[in-house]
């Protein structure tokens, strides 16, 4: 006979009856909550009619907090969305299903109790100044039996009973993409199991730049030109292609699933900017990997204040360019052969407005002369994490630019058509956190699985077990997320506004599933030697780069505000 706690374990294990009619119902007082936030925090920012920047800033909390709110909301629609679609197709689960009550009996309480924005900083209700009567909606009966039953240690220990059942499954639940995306799924996943995963341990221990025969091969499958059009020599193939691609590659290594980011940069730049002579010239180049980019956007003491910087580019007699300054944090500086370089040529401009993007074009360098080409020099700067492209301290001193290499032909475009590729970049950064965070959830898994504790498998206790399953579900969620702003983009819609909010969330679900990996592995997670330890490593730089989570918060407020 089971144990009393056996009998209450187990009565959690079923799917909650009805559940899409429950999930549905639960959409609507979640964007209750949302409209009621929207309306007081932007009577609290709006001053003399208009929305005050200096505002938001002194309510931070409150307006980064209704970012943090949207994504939420957003995210919980998608996650019906997700399984409407899977329902159509014959394709809705157990799996999925646990996975989605999971999520939804989550979040709902997030909502309600407090939604953690990182460890230490928690948005309340009353952070954004609302009361109680704010969750009128939740007390329905649906959302009632969601956060009561939703996100219980049954239906978490089933999943992870079913993850272990399934363990040859790619991912945990069917992710709801077409058959097509699925095949490319599968040949990527192929390719980081053979060629990245049994090496990136190695690269990263010897802070190694990743292979140049590992470029060639990802060039030979499409990498770098994917999204490019094909009258440019790319495979003009969705954006949603190019989040599974990122997510797979950088499932096995962020390093090799990063190669493609800085083509994806250089390409938009040129497709959104370039003049027709650029692209004739530029796209073929960029989608063969016959020239490999590096952004050269950050400055010292800029950091995000794109609109500070304070490196010139001064325009000489024969219509070419000296360029003069200091950037930092650039990845894969050394044997590039191409900078998408940004800055002023209006000295007389203080703002964004004075910018210019340059393709400026360098030598490749080796290790024993990594910066080769006359007017700039360079460092290494020794990071934690992120090693396989290394990053650099670079400055110029009259660096020659050629005039024909101004992006677009016109002065003062630079950090608009910058803000043109945000959209791309930031989708496929949350692609890359996905990957990371299942990379966690590999390892994490196979380790509780391995390791015995007490005469069984550390996976045998609820709370380890509680922690893969909560891995499953985050990724799943963060996953429809991007899927949905890839899917806006294709379309041709805006999508700034869901694509930080992927990015946002998923910089933390990667976080949050390296360090709950690591915690798996206990006193051995901290040893150099275990897989683990890198991938936390690598998960923490996804909530700095293309935007820190802190103005990409910022970033979404505005929006909705606006």
């Amino acid at each position: 006979m089971a144990h009393d706690g056996q009998d209450v374990a187990m009565s959690n294990t079923i799917v909650l009856d009805d559940l899409l009619s429950l999930t549905s119902a639960a959409v609507t007082p979640a964007e209750a909550v949302l409209a009621a936030a929207s309306d007081k925090i932007r009577d609290l920012v709006t001053v003399d009619g208009r929305i005050s920047g200096g505002a938001i800033e002194a309510n931070q909390t409150a307006a980064h907090g209704l970012a943090w709110l949207a994504t939420y909301v957003e995210a919980l629609r998608q996650m019906q969305a997700w399984a409407e679609r899977l329902t159509a197709d014959g394709k809705f689960g157990e799996v999925e299903k646990l996975i989605h009550q999971i999520a939804f009996g989550e979040y709902l309480h997030q909502i309600a109790g407090g939604i953690p924005m990182n460890q230490g900083e928690v948005l309340r209700l009353a952070d954004m100044g609302l009361g109680w009567d704010a969750l009128a909606g939740f007390q329905c009966a649906e959302v009632q039996a969601l956060m009561a039953s939703g996100n219980s240690q049954g239906a978490r220990t089933r999943l992870v009973e079913l993850m272990q059942e399934r363990s040859a499954e790619i991912t945990v639940g069917a992710t709801g993409l077409e058959e097509e995306l699925e095949m490319i799924r599968e040949q990527f996943r192929r390719y980081a199991v053979e060629k990245v995963e049994p090496f990136a341990h190695e690269w990263h221990l010897k802070d190694e730049l990743i292979p140049m025969d590992v470029i060639e091969e990802l060039a030979e499958m499409g990498v770098f030109g994917l999204t490019i059009p094909e009258e440019y020599g790319g495979f003009g193939l969705s954006k949603a292609s190019m989040c599974v691609v990122s997510e797979e590659l950088s499932r096995g290594y962020i390093g090799v699933g990063s190669l493609g980011t800085r083509s994806e940069i250089a390409a938009e730049l040129i497709i959104a900017g370039g003049t027709e002579e650029q692209k004739q010239k530029w796209l073929p180049q960029l989608a063969s990997a016959e020239t490999l980019p590096t952004a050269v956007f950050t400055e010292p003491n800029t950091g995000s204040d794109l609109g500070s910087l304070r490196t010139r580019a001064v325009k000489d007699e024969n219509g070419d360019y000296k360029i003069t300054g200091n950037k930092t944090w650039i990845t894969h500086a050394a044997r590039t052969h191409v900078m998408t370089l940004l800055a002023r040529t209006d000295p007389d401009n203080d703002n964004h407005r004075g910018l210019s993007m340059f393709l400026a074009e360098k030598k490749p360098g080796t290790d024993e002369a990594p910066f080769p080409t006359d007017g700039m020099s360079g460092g290494e700067i020794e990071v934690l994490g992120y090693r396989g492209m290394k990053e650099y301290e670079l400055a110029f001193d009259n660096f020659h630019v050629k005039g024909e290499n101004l992006l677009g032909g016109e002065e003062g475009k630079g950090f608009k058509q910058l803000m043109e590729t945000f959209e791309s970049a930031r989708i496929q950064t949350a692609a890359r956190a996905i990957g990371v965070a299942q990379s966690a959830l590999d390892v994490g898994m196979q380790y509780a699985q391995d390791r015995k504790q007490f005469k069984k498998s550390l996976i045998e206790f609820p709370r380890v077990s509680g922690k893969l399953a909560m891995m499953a579900v985050e990724i799943m969620i963060a996953r429809q997320l991007t899927y949905f702003s890839a899917w806006e983009k294709d379309h041709g819609k805006r999508c700034d506004l869901e694509a930080g909010m992927a990015k946002l969330l998923g910089a933390r679900v990667a976080w949050a599933a390296a360090d709950n990996a690591l915690q798996i592995h206990g006193g051995n997670g901290f040893a150099l030697e275990y897989k683990v330890s890198r991938i936390l490593c690598d998960a923490r730089i996804l909530n700095i780069f293309e935007g820190a989570a802190e103005i990409q918060a910022q970033v979404i407020a505005r929006r909705l505000l606006g």
